[in-house]
């Protein structure tokens, strides 16, 4: 009888564990099928695979890495183009017309 029972547990904890990666893998789906810049992309996912093969997750890590690669490669483009729109700046002049 126990056993019966624990092997009813286990199919409902298999099937729900299924459905719960069924659901999960449908939602990376749109993610994964739009199209990426590969700026900072291809580094990251290098990186976030290496790091998730040690660690039994490899494409749960490239995922990771593109992403995060991506977000560092767009932040280090913003900051570049902040300092190049920069306004020059002028030299503050004292009273007697020279800078200070």
């Amino acid at each position: 009888m126990w056993s019966r029972i624990l092997r009813v547990t286990v199919l409902k904890f298999k099937s729900l564990i299924l459905a719960a990666a069924a659901l999960a893998s449908a939602s990376l789906i749109p993610a994964l099928t739009t199209p990426v810049e590969a700026k900072g992309c291809l580094k990251g996912m290098i990186v976030g695979g290496v790091a998730g093969h040690y660690a039994g997750h490899g494409v749960v890590g490239a995922v990771g890495g593109c992403i995060a690669g991506r977000e560092m490669a767009k932040a280090a483009e913003k900051k570049k183009l902040e300092q190049q729109n920069a306004p020059a700046v002028a030299p503050v002049l004292g009273p007697n017309g020279k800078p200070m």
